[in-house]
């Protein structure tokens, strides 16, 4: 049986952040909040409790997970080898939505022979909270049966995972809505591997230059190791199926349409992910409007309810508009490019 536990994201109580601390330290299972979605957390020490995470999630195995840590210090006890740049980064973006790969220290054990580990300090004071009383890092990926739509409340993680782990500790919706940025940082070249939180731009006012892997910018599908999370298999995936239309807004408003009028004519039940700007242009389907196009950060945060509405909702389609991909825009893109399984419509 599941247990919630519901903690004030500001000032949980510490009695309850124990008794999940416990669990972890036990070698279970605790959802917990962090500043982008939910993760699925357990003791990254505990080899069997961290291939539990992957049980739980029907997760492929060589699908890495993030470890999570309460100090930035941690860093250089968990990895090697660890460049100069880490200090800078760290010290701009920590506690936030960075997730840094660099070379693994021997002594950390590993689900997978990779050499290399992935670490992050959430900005959430409910997942430092847990990560401080249980006195280990957490090894966490997103709390959501794998593939699916990543979870941005604590009922996301419930209607997923109820049953198959003991606790969710329930601090409220996130506030950034996508999973963080992951930056590989043992390549000649810092190279973003999953954009997120952290956009390009951030990253160049410290590093100068950095490259955007071909899997992060999502455009097409390619073979790839996963070294990161969201890298490798089907990831953000609701049960309608996703179209993508892309292109500037007049165009994509008559392609929404007419797909639209395509799928409607078929018999399906069809929901248009659609912006604030461009809503009161649909006149069919089931109309939601995700954010603003001029406040990219609101479709970020509400990206995951949305796609989790529509299929509450019982939609076959869901036809969806792109953005810009300058800033979080990259992000949001990446996420509706593979939710869309790339069935991507360019006008």
């Amino acid at each position: 049986m599941t247990k919630i536990l519901v903690v004030d994201k500001e000032r949980p109580d510490l009695k309850k952040i124990r008794i999940a601390a416990e669990v972890i330290r036990n070698g279970g299972l605790v959802a917990f909040p962090t500043e982008t979605v939910y993760g699925l957390g357990a003791n990254t020490f505990d080899v069997k409790a961290v291939a539990r995470i992957f049980h739980a999630k029907n997760r492929p195995y060589d699908n890495p997970t993030i470890v999570h840590i309460s100090e930035r210090s941690a860093v250089y006890e968990l990895a090697r080898n660890v460049p100069d740049a880490v200090e800078e980064l760290t010290s701009r973006f920590w506690p936030g939505p960075l997730t840094l790969l660099l070379k693994k220290a021997a002594h950390v054990p590993r689900p997978r022979s990779a050499d290399e580990i992935t670490l992050r300090m959430p900005n959430n004071n409910v997942a430092l909270a847990l990560i401080s009383e249980s006195i280990v890092p957490i090894s966490a990926p997103s709390a959501n049966i794998s593939g699916g739509v990543s979870p941005t409340t604590a009922q996301h993680v419930y209607k997923d995972l109820a049953g198959r782990i003991e606790i969710i500790l329930d601090g409220g919706p996130t506030d950034v809505g996508v999973e963080s940025t992951v930056l590989d940082l043992t390549s000649l070249i810092p190279t973003i591997l999953r954009p997120g939180g952290v956009t390009l731009e951030d990253l160049k006012e410290i590093l100068g230059e950095v490259q955007v892997h071909p899997a992060a910018k999502a455009e097409k599908k390619v073979e790839v190791e996963a070294r990161a999370p969201g890298m490798k298999y089907k990831h953000y995936a609701p049960k309608a199926e996703v179209i993508l239309v892309e292109g500037d807004i007049e165009s994509m408003v008559k392609k929404v349409r007419a797909l639209t009028d395509e799928n409607t004519e078929k018999g399906l039940k069809v929901g248009v992910m659609a912006t604030a700007e461009t809503a009161h242009l649909y006149k069919k389907g089931t109309i939601k409007v995700v954010g603003s196009r001029k406040d990219l950060k609101t479709v970020a945060k509400n990206l995951f309810d949305t796609l989790r509405a529509f299929d509450e909702e019982g939609v076959d389609v869901i036809i969806a508009e792109g953005v810009e991909t300058k800033e979080i825009g990259l992000a949001i893109m990446n996420r509706l490019r593979k939710s869309a399984g790339f069935h991507i419509v360019r006008v």
